[in-house]
């Protein structure tokens, strides 16, 4: 394998071209991918996430898309391909899901530990046991130390346009980065989407190229055995990559928004934060629906206001603290329990604050786990709840 391909294959120029599609949210993913150009994409399919592997070789049967794409035996299997296929400097690209990213879970710290910016799509879906197919972000949230990037996005567009993003991003830290949107309400959802262009993208995201990959002219050694001053270097040095993540995903996003005319607020969204007496505080697919609870509360004539928070792993503390400042309380409303500990993004945030001057109260509502859906009304009245009551440090099941 070259590091940068010279020749691609001919393609109708009408499919180059910017188009606007009637796409569920996986097939968004799918031609975000393609637009990014990926050499090597390795696949298992599990239930959610197997339509974006589908259209993905689609794509290739009709020549839109040019990779090499590696039917692998199992998730484990398919991480470790694109490892080896990343660390010989070309573009990857995997997709998986619930107990799929869980077999994966070794290789996640080898992938980021071999600092290699490979871009997966993971669809959230509920853990077995008891088994279930429902939108639950405990899949990837799990994962969260193991050195990935993670971004959350609410609807099709996002994602398609999120990819192209955490390419950029990953392959400027030398990280790996999950895009992760969730089952059913996202992933099967039609909605009309925004294909860009191929010149504008390749405009955007520049051909990967790294310096030191696996090339036999380069003369260097990989995977040796390290001590432990070497591995402490090792770790500091992910560290330091880590913490510009925030700052290249704020950068990229801005650049996005001014090449394709959209943009997501960069590691986070506020949305009619202005004055607000309390703010919703969430991620993925129920800030739409937050929203609407938003909007309907506004007219009514209350000051509420949406935090939607994009970045999760490296966790923007920075832009947090800036972006609630002067809200007098938030209320987390999330899907995701962790055992012994409450809400994940409740937790999260409360140690976000930690040291600000007069941070706000918050308050913690577990609300749609399981993939209930949590309606608008629901959330009015949650806000109402919470106006009417002092905080308590445990998440509260609503």
């Amino acid at each position: 394998m070259s590091a940068v391909k010279t020749e691609r294959p001919t393609v109708d120029p009408e499919l180059l071209a910017e188009r606007r599609m009637l796409l569920k949210g996986n097939h968004a993913v799918s031609y975000g991918v393609m637009r990014c150009r990926p050499e090597v994409i390795a696949m298992y399919p599990i239930t959610p996430q197997t339509p974006i592997v589908e259209k993905i070789a689609d794509l290739q049967l009709s020549g839109e898309l040019d990779a090499e794409i590696m039917t692998a035996e199992s998730e484990h299997s398919a991480m470790s391909a694109c490892i080896t296929a990343s660390l010989t400097g070309v573009r990857v690209f995997t997709a998986t899901a619930s107990q799929g990213l869980f077999l994966m879970h070794e290789m996640l710290h080898y992938a980021s530990g071999a600092r290699v910016p490979i871009v997966m799509a993971c669809v959230n879906r509920t853990l077995g046991s008891p088994w279930g197919f429902w939108p639950d972000q405990t899949d990837t949230l799990a994962q969260r130390d193991t050195g990935w990037i993670q971004i959350y996005t609410e609807s099709g567009q996002e994602s398609l346009d999120t990819i192209i993003m955490a390419y950029k991003v990953a392959e400027q830290c030398l990280l790996p980065a999950i895009v992760a949107h969730e089952a059913f309400y996202v992933s099967h959802a039609l909605e009309p989407v925004t294909v860009p262009s191929q010149e504008n993208v390749d405009a955007y995201l520049p051909p990967f190229n790294p310096i030191h990959r696996l090339d036999t002219g380069l003369k260097e050694s990989w995977g040796n055995v390290i001590n432990q001053e070497m591995f402490y270097r090792h770790r500091k040095d992910m560290d330091a990559s880590m913490m510009t993540v925030p700052g290249l995903l704020q950068a990229a996003d801005e650049e996005y928004a001014a090449r394709f005319g959209r943009g997501y607020g960069g590691v986070l969204e506020k949305y009619r934060c202005e004055d607000a007496d309390i703010a919703i505080v969430g991620f993925g697919a129920m800030c739409g629906t937050a929203r609407e609870a938003v909007d309907k509360m506004r007219a009514a004539g209350e000051k509420v206001g949406l935090v939607k928070i994009r970045l999760y792993r490296p966790f923007p503390i920075g832009a947090v603290q800036e972006a609630v400042a002067g809200i007098p309380r938030l209320v987390v409303m999330e899907r995701n329990y962790s055992p012994g500990a409450g809400g994940f993004l409740h937790q999260e945030l409360k140690a976000a604050l930690y040291g600000m001057a007069d941070p706000p109260l918050v308050h913690g509502y577990l609300a749609g786990v399981g993939g209930v859906n949590v309606s608008d009304d629901r959330m009015v009245e949650l806000t109402h709840k919470a106006l009417a009551e002092q905080p308590v440090p445990e998440s509260i099941w609503v």
